[in-house]
């Protein structure tokens, strides 16, 4: 071969990769119609400059029928590989819908498993950017096996590497169960839709008339917990998901990422005195608690608008990533019912599966009664946020701030389910339940038989209150490790996560728990 010839054939190459990349005009064009950005603008948004290496991206199908071989674009509707985020390396696969709609086919589907086993060999984080049509009918049952492959992936990766999908685009039939089996869900509204069934079929079977949206778009998954993180646009969503990756280790042998901080570990927190009412049933946001003790007052939180009488946020304290689990007394009085335990338990486990310390901050009536909570499974829902604290290993505080009351105090990370340590304010009310409901039970004849039952009732309530719920009760009985100033919260906190810093887990010999479903 001449020196000619290989400059030659090095600048067909060039060609046919920016060719590539440019994809078909009118097909990007129809994308930018649908406030879309291009799979490459995504990358380039999502990856430090310069660091996105390909893989197969000259693959293309080998099906045919159907006009199938009278177009075979390189690529065939994804493009995979790997990149850095603050420098920290990342596997991806993104869909191009200018393709085939993003269709999954035979060799889509390899390009994805490729690049799936990579990142759990490597043990680096995979984040998808789906943007696809589901299986590409053309070619039939191996595209639905295509996505077999993709879940057993997941289910294999889970809990060992960090897991991310991005929604920006469609996603229907079985497609949608891959981003349900991975870590973190992020949506744009009106751009992303999540559904096992679209809405003609819907129509069909039900008669129900829905759009896209209506059915599945991301301000619906945002209320029933699907997706993790809602955005208005792409560019936000995806500078988040950076962020993300930022307070996530690579993988659950390595610690998260600790990075310097300005944010004095001895800060004092003395507006948190005026923050939470020292009387039990008067409201404040919770979000004014967690804000003042993390550093600099920054917090991502999931899940914000599913169940939101609980909060679940990943932050730092003095550089280290936590894990924030804690009650929300402006919502339904901070109560633990169906949905909040369900989304706490979901956030121990992955924080449990990825080294990342949780610290539960607790302002707890109890859990909600009524027939409905009781018809529709508390008992077995509650039980899951139970199970996922019982069977952490990762270093856990307990923090009560007021009211603790009943098996929802036990679940909240108690010193009896295996807390590392508990602490408390000096108004916190831990006990079987109000000192209201308590007189109520203990001194119903009393009350009863009283000339002025009112006055009876407030008496044997103060007596109870004095007897069981004063501020250094737990503390006495060895339920709390201290009591504490809430000024001194941030720098007990951070003190005692260096402590546990080297915390080592004990692990049983059984295959695997057998937790509520």
């Amino acid at each position: 071969m001449t020196t000619a010839d290989m400059h030659t054939r090095v600048k067909d190459l060039q060609q046919l990769r920016e060719e590539t990349r440019a994809g078909d005009p009118k097909a990007t064009e129809a994308q930018r119609s649908r406030r879309k950005l291009t799979v490459y603008e995504r990358l380039e948004l999502l990856l430090d400059k310069g660091s996105f290496v390909e893989v197969e991206g000259l693959r293309r199908h080998r099906a045919s029928g159907f006009g199938m071989e009278r177009r075979k674009p390189p690529g065939d509707g994804v493009v995979t590989g790997w990149g850095t985020v603050e420098g920290r390396t990342v596997f991806v696969y993104a869909h191009d819908f200018r393709i085939f709609g993003g269709s999954l086919g035979e060799a889509h589907a390899q390009k994805i498993h490729k690049i799936m086993d990579m990142a759990e060999s490597t043990g680096a984080p995979l984040i998808s950017l789906n943007d696809g049509a589901g299986a590409r009918i053309q070619e039939g049952v191996t595209a639905l096996a295509g996505y077999g492959g993709i879940f057993r992936r997941n289910v294999r990766a889970s809990g060992v590497i960090p897991q991310i999908s991005v929604m920006l685009g469609p996603c229907a039939g079985g497609a949608a169960y891959s981003p349900a089996l991975t870590d973190f869900v992020f949506m744009v509204r009106d751009v992303s839709q999540m559904f096992i069934t679209g809405p003609d079929v819907v129509q069909a079977v039900t008669a129900e008339q829905v759009t896209h949206d209506q059915l599945g778009g991301a301000d619906v998954h945002a209320g029933n917990g699907v997706a993790s993180f809602v955005y208005d646009d792409e560019a936000t969503c995806l500078h988040d998901v950076r962020y993300l990756v930022s307070m996530l280790p690579s993988n659950n042998q390595e610690q998260p990422p600790t990075l310097p901080s300005n944010d004095p570990a001895d800060r004092r927190n003395e507006s948190l005195l005026d923050v939470v009412p020292a009387e039990p049933g008067q409201s404040y946001d919770m979000h004014d608690v967690i804000e003042e003790i993390v550093d600099d007052g920054e917090l991502l939180e999931l899940h914000d608008h599913w169940a939101p009488n609980v909060i679940t946020a990943l932050a730092r304290l003095h550089g280290t990533t936590v894990g924030i689990v804690a009650n929300q007394p402006r919502y339904f009085a901070g109560v633990l019912d169906i949905k909040s335990s369900e989304k706490a338990a979901r956030f121990v486990q992955t924080c449990d599966a990825f080294n990342i310390p949780i610290v539960t901050l607790v302002d707890v009536p109890g859990f909600l009664p009524g027939t409905d909570q009781e018809h529709n499974g508390i008992i077995r829902h509650g039980a899951k946020l139970l199970y996922a604290y019982c069977n952490a290993t990762v270093p856990r505080i307990q923090m009560i701030l007021r009211k603790a009351y009943g098996g929802a105090y036990i679940v909240m990370d108690s010193r009896s389910i295996g807390s590392d340590l508990s602490f408390a304010w000096p108004t916190n009310e831990i006990a079987v339940m109000g000192a209201d409901g308590a007189a109520n039970v203990i001194f119903r004849r009393d009350i009863a038989a009283s000339d002025d039952p009112d006055a009876t009732r407030l008496q044997k309530m103060n007596e109870y209150k004095d007897k069981l719920m004063h501020p250094y009760y737990a503390a006495e009985n060895g339920l709390v490790d201290d009591v504490i100033d809430p000024a001194d919260t941030r720098e007990i906190l951070i003190n005692a996560l260096a402590m546990l810093r080297t915390k080592r887990g004990s692990f049983s010999y059984a295959k695997h728990g057998n937790p509520p479903v």
